[in-house]
């Protein structure tokens, strides 16, 4: 039980206007979804990114968003974990999936990298692959069309309605994970 932990939701993606809108930056939208959401202040520059703090159904939150570029995800992960001593198990890491259909979201604690850079950081910085993952999917380019590197880094084709739909069911299945920690016992 981790009655008085802080809980961390990381969204990886990768910094500035260029990369707004790309598939690899939803982690970056769902945090920031989540911030306006529950009226967390405007977050500041912290652990090599920007964090907001404040609380999501009575459990204390910090939404990062590393400023490190995607492949380099964890050092500033590892930063905030190391300053708020963050248990891998009170940790959500929020980032694309091209192995799932666009659209699809699932929560996934542990396992493999999938190839994702971003993960591969995270496990160079924080010694582990013991997080849990909220895996948003955006599907994966035509066979043979472009590299998968190029896809991820391109904006969404899909309508605009359909993303923030996405954006809107992930960050449900974040706060759905929040309250089932410690039984839904966050200290208010």
């Amino acid at each position: 039980m981790h009655a008085a932990a802080t809980y961390l939701i990381a969204g990886l993606g990768n910094p500035g206007p260029r990369y707004q809108f790309d598939r690899h930056n939803v982690g970056f939208m769902v945090g920031e979804e989540l911030c306006r959401r529950h009226g967390f202040p405007k977050p500041r520059s912290r652990f090599q990114g920007l964090t907001a703090e404040g609380s999501i159904g009575g459990c204390r939150a910090v939404i990062l968003l590393p400023m490190t570029f995607m492949n380099l995800s964890g050092k500033s992960v590892a930063e905030a974990v190391r300053f708020f001593k963050v248990p891998s198990d009170t940790m959500l890491i929020v980032h694309d999936e091209v192995e799932l259909a666009f659209g699809d979201v699932r929560l996934k604690e542990g396992g493999g990298l999938g190839g994702h850079n971003g993960l591969r950081s995270l496990e160079e910085h924080l010694r582990t692959r013991d997080f849990w993952r909220l895996r948003v999917g955006v599907g994966r380019p035509a066979s043979g069309s472009r590299p998968l590197a190029d896809y991820v880094l391109e904006p969404f084709i899909e309508p605009r309605e359909e993303v923030l739909s996405l954006v809107e069911r992930a960050a449900d299945l974040a706060e759905e994970w929040l309250a089932a920690q410690d039984g839904g016992a966050c200290p208010a």
